[in-house]
């Protein structure tokens, strides 16, 4: 019990010093290092953290941070929506009577996005929405940095139909439908 005891106290006035070394150590000799330079991580010396304004770590390609939607390349499948284990991606759609367009990789777009919301505090940054996209419309971009006091400045709207839009479209769908119900009758 006593050598457990007097173990234990070792212990922890080793893990004390190198603590309070680490501490004295990075106040004495505190510079700013460029993180892109080859021998960052050997200068660990007075170096406790990355200094954030004026430095950025170095992001790699395949990282995964901030969502982006390319509207006019999106057919509005709702897959990414479908795919989101959290539910951050909100996707209303109006369909079209007929074709409105073609995306940059040519796929045919038939609906309309009213809706495009991405609640980015909700988020996970899976990128499960990045890999099912099938027209690849929606990315992760390389932005890590935007922070806000309000949740609700995290909600990215992509859609760019206004309300009189949005409206004319659905009444265009439902004159369609009726048309159509009517050809149907006779």
């Amino acid at each position: 019990m006593l050598k457990t005891t007097i173990q234990g106290f070792v212990t922890a006035v080793k893990g004390l010093l190198l603590t309070v070394r680490h501490l004295f150590g990075a106040k004495k000799s505190r510079q700013s290092f460029d993180i892109r330079k080859a021998d960052y991580f050997d200068k660990q010396e007075g170096v406790t953290t990355v200094q954030f304004p004026k430095e950025k770590m170095p992001i790699p390609e395949v990282a995964r941070y901030q969502l982006h939607v390319e509207i006019d390349d999106c057919i509005v499948c709702d897959l990414c929506a479908k795919a989101c284990p959290v539910d951050c991606i909100t996707i209303e759609s109006i369909k079209s009577p007929v074709p409105i367009g073609n995306t940059s990789d040519g796929s045919v777009k038939r609906l309309y996005a009213a809706q495009f919301d991405i609640d980015m505090a909700k988020c996970m940054y899976c990128g499960l929405c990045t890999v099912v996209c099938p027209t690849e419309c929606i990315t992760m971009t390389n932005q890590y940095d935007r922070s806000s006091t309000k949740l609700t400045d995290l909600i990215y709207s992509f859609a760019e139909m206004t309300e009189e839009e949005i409206a004319q479209r659905k009444a265009e769908w439902t004159r369609f439908q009726a048309e159509k119900e009517a050809a149907k009758q006779k």
